[in-house]
């Protein structure tokens, strides 16, 4: 005979032990909504290379990835690191044409590295520079904020417009306000580039953005509706500021992202969206880089690392927890890291790891598999990806600012 269990509603539950049931259940839900909606994995976990380890100081404006080699330009030369390890800083004393490196490209094709800085352009082959000037060849300007290579073609963007390098030919090309053909800039500076297989887009300083359709030789130019950057009469308008830090395109679309120093702006091919500090999870308005990874797009902001899903609408960004400090100059170096995941309620979850990016000033970012590469104001940071399960439910006591999980984290204890 089967003992009698008394029914659910035949027991009597005190108030407080039905509060912290109800508390329980919310908070599974909440990471069992996590979870359904494929939240993406979390870096938890960073490496930084910096003076202390032999690596150049100052900034680091970029950083390249070709196999288990880790380009990254910084003020004070080219640094290559392989299989974690610093191998070599490159200088203008090595050859290089420029002091400061503002951009990197490897051509998939070849192997070689593209160089754009502060002083010319240089392609790194087969061990030695060789470099490009306005005295020795078609640059437009020395001063080469963004570099590109897509086929045969190396696009350089400079302080007097775009310079196009066939590799085949060694014949040059410049877009710019002047010349024949004259191109359609509001400015001559162009600062971003991104080269599609059937677009190019081209980000200029107050002059937005201008796509160059490649086959058809036409132009299509991306302003601010309204002019005025302090001003967004709409939020997806059109371009949310002329002021272009950095673009990124989708592979097989007609898609592409524009990072600006007044925030976010992404374009499908027939919608605007647009993105501010004040109405999302973005860290800052103030981008200057962007970059895709699959469907999410990543901004490096000048308050860190923002990543962001359109599909699942989820953002999520990297700094460290001592961020207000390092950005004010109190603070010599990153104490632990903070990770914020903001869902489509706009109530951000806070997460602190034992590690951090090594600064809160990020200029841009590249992938090497699941890994990410980080370029910061003190040094380069190499992250590490963990399932966001794993993370969520291994540091509950250190998830702040939601007080379902915090309550669950505490009864959990007891």
């Amino acid at each position: 005979m089967k003992p009698h269990l008394p029914s659910v509603a035949a027991r009597t539950i005190s108030p407080r032990a039905a509060a912290r049931l109800r508390v329980g259940l919310l908070a599974f839900t909440l990471l069992a909504a996590a979870a359904a909606a494929q939240t993406p994995p979390l870096y938890s976990r960073w490496i930084n290379y910096t003076p202390a380890n032999g690596f150049p100081r100052g900034e680091v404006y970029c950083v390249a990835i070709a196999g288990p080699r880790v380009w990254a330009g910084t003020e004070h030369g080219l640094a290559l690191i392989e299989n974690g390890r610093l191998r070599k800083v490159f200088t203008r004393a090595d050859g290089l044409a420029a002091y400061a490196i503002m951009s990197l490209a490897v051509d998939p094709n070849t192997g070689d590295l593209w160089i754009g800085g502060l002083g010319g352009l240089s392609r790194y082959s087969a061990g030695k520079f060789i470099n490009y000037t306005v005295l020795s060849s078609g640059l437009a300007n020395d001063l080469v904020y963004s570099v590109a290579v897509r086929g045969k073609y190396v696009w350089a963007a400079t302080a007097a417009g775009v310079s196009r390098l066939n590799t085949w030919t060694h014949s040059w090309r410049i877009f710019s306000v002047v010349g024949k053909p004259s191109a359609p800039f509001e400015e001559p500076w162009a600062y971003a580039l991104a080269i599609g297989p059937k677009k190019a887009y081209i980000g200029l300083w107050g002059g937005g953005v201008v796509v160059y359709d490649l086959r058809r030789k036409t132009w299509r130019p991306y302003l601010d509706p309204d002019g005025a950057p302090e001003i967004v009469l709409y939020r997806n308008q059109g371009l949310i500021s002329n002021m272009v830090s950095s673009l990124t395109h989708g592979a097989e679309s007609n898609a592409f992202w524009a990072g600006t120093y007044f925030g976010l702006s992404g374009y499908d091919g027939a919608r605007w969206h647009n993105y501010m500090r004040q109405d999302s999870g973005l860290a800052s308005n103030f981008i200057n880089g962007v970059a895709l990874q699959g469907r999410r797009v990543w901004a490096a902001t000048q308050r860190g690392l923002s990543e962001f899903d359109p599909g699942a609408r989820v953002w999520v960004t990297y700094r460290p927890a001592n961020w207000r400090a390092l950005d004010a100059g109190k603070a010599a170096r990153p104490q632990r890291g903070e990770i914020l995941i903001t869902g489509p309620g706009g109530h951000p979850r806070r997460l602190e790891t034992a590690t951090s990016l090594a600064h809160n000033y990020i200029l841009n970012l590249a992938f090497q598999g699941n890994d990410i590469w980080v370029a910061t104001a003190a040094g380069l940071s190499h992250g590490f990806a963990a399932p966001a399960r794993r993370i969520l439910y291994a540091h509950p006591n250190r998830v702040h600012r939601h007080p379902a999980r915090a309550a669950y984290a505490r009864q959990t204890r007891h």
